[in-house]
């Protein structure tokens, strides 16, 4: 797969997931503008390969430093201000490709010999780059899995989710591509965690890549403006959009028309998500315009997936 992060505190668990699991193969990294400023998303993705002992010719590759037509607005209120809620890990000086992520994105396609999966756990800027410049290479995908949107509310707004609200236009561009497109939203996402009893027994291991682990949900369970749903569990965020790859047995997926609003209002970000069982009156009007049709993720065996989370990552404090 390629990966394409705005590394902030769930970003780092799904890096964690990909690298650690023993059927993906991570061919490259792309960062963008999101979570966190670009600058500070490169270093922390560098920061997180380097406690997994991911190999240092792993490619890396910043990207967009912002959306395709509005200002950058970052998440820190959720990752705090160094998008990793602080934990320590020290400074990274992993090499860095000289490549526009876009640019690392179309030489990896074409150079492998297997379709690849593009899994964007961001804003996807870099990706409706991608679909735009360079169309033919990016038909070589097998698909693209993402983690953004949402089939009921929103927490950058209260119907967008923050990949989603962060850039509209790039998300619409992709949803409406020619690629397969599975969409893990924050329906999903905002329910496989952990308890506070599991995080504990994480951070208080002996192995660093686990103690890591365990700071990074202790943030989201410490912190009163997290995720929705307090402290009961933390969430393992991106990871599941990576889980959803290889157990999509654990996971209930349906295609459904989608479609992303980019109007200026309180619905823009939105993903429309059709769940309707037949046609309505907007189309007996002639009114309808339900979007593409992907697979939408709207529902998980949580525990399970939990578990399969923690036996990749920190297998002997499983």
């Amino acid at each position: 797969m390629l990966l394409d992060v705005d590394t902030g505190v769930d970003d780092a668990m799904a890096i964690m997931f990909a690298v650690r699991h023993q059927d993906i193969d991570v061919r490259a990294v792309t960062c963008v503008d999101g979570n966190v400023p670009l600058p500070r998303v490169l270093q922390n993705t560098c920061r997180v390969l380097d406690a997994l002992g991911a190999p240092r010719d792993l490619p890396v590759a910043a990207g967009a430093s912002r959306p395709l037509l509005e200002a950058p607005r970052d998440a820190a209120q959720a990752h705090g201000a160094d998008g990793l809620g602080g934990i320590l890990l020290p400074h990274s000086d992993r090499p860095v490709s000289d490549l526009h992520a876009v640019e690392l994105m179309r030489r990896t396609i074409e150079d492998s010999r297997e379709p690849l999966t593009l899994v964007a756990l961001a804003p996807l800027t870099n990706v409706a780059l991608l679909l735009r410049m360079y169309p033919e290479t990016a038909a070589r995908l097998q698909d693209i899995v993402l983690m953004g949107g949402s089939a009921s509310v929103g927490n950058a707004t209260a119907v967008a989710e923050f990949n989603v609200w962060h850039d509209p236009e790039a998300a619409r561009i992709v949803f409406e591509s020619e690629l397969p497109v599975r969409m893990y939203g924050l329906d999903v996402f905002d329910r496989v965690g952990l308890d506070e009893e599991s995080v504990a027994r994480l951070a208080a291991s002996t192995d660093p890549l686990t103690t890591a682990l365990g700071e990074l949900l202790d943030f989201w369970l410490r912190d009163e403006d997290g995720l929705p749903g307090g402290p009961e569990a933390a969430r393992i965020g991106d990871a599941g959009a990576v889980c959803s790859l290889v157990a999509p047995d654990l996971m209930d997926i349906r295609t459904l028309p989608v479609r992303v609003e980019t109007a200026a209002g309180p619905a823009r970000g939105q993903t429309v998500v059709d769940r309707r069982r037949g046609p309505g009156e907007d189309a007996e009007h002639g009114l309808a315009d339900t979007g593409k049709h992907v697979q939408v993720v709207l529902g998980a065996q949580e525990d399970a997936v939990a578990r399969l989370f923690l036996e990749t990552v920190a297998p002997l404090d499983a």
